[in-house]
């Protein structure tokens, strides 16, 4: 029962996460095909990469599926693994591993939207293992 109301509510969600993936895509992908300023260019693919990502990742887009990619791509493993990526790309950019511009506000860039999208995926998988016999969660 518990299975199939997390099943519904995935699948009830995937368009939504469809179109964010497909908005934070364009919009990151587009920073190198429009240029709309120092911020446009600096900041918005910080923003929309790890974001779309994210949404790839946990296969919010698609049909819930139980499988071993899934099973790893939980969402606070995804988000840690993120957060690990990007700051480690900053990291190199700092220590000059390769040619590149170091920028802080780049850290708060990539979880500016990162975060809030955890918080959403995280309620909405508390939300689908609730029992439908009591509120307490399954975990």
């Amino acid at each position: 029962m518990i299975h199939e109301i997390e099943i519904n509510l995935h699948n009830k969600n995937a368009p939504y996460w469809a179109i964010a993936l497909l908005v934070f895509g364009l919009l990151g992908l587009s920073t190198i095909w429009i240029d709309l300023g120092k911020f446009w260019k600096g900041y918005v693919l910080d923003i929309a990469g790890p974001a779309w990502n994210y949404i790839l990742f946990r296969g919010l887009y698609t049909a819930k599926a139980k499988n071993s990619w899934t099973r790893f791509f939980t969402p606070s493993r995804t988000l840690f693994l993120f957060i690990i990526v990007c700051f480690g790309i900053e990291f190199l950019q700092y220590f000059q591993i390769y040619e590149s511009t170091f920028d802080p506000w780049d850290f708060v860039a990539y979880v500016s939207v990162l975060i809030p999208l955890f918080l959403i995926d995280k309620k909405l998988n508390q939300k689908s293992k609730k029992t439908p016999y009591n509120n307490s969660y399954k975990s």
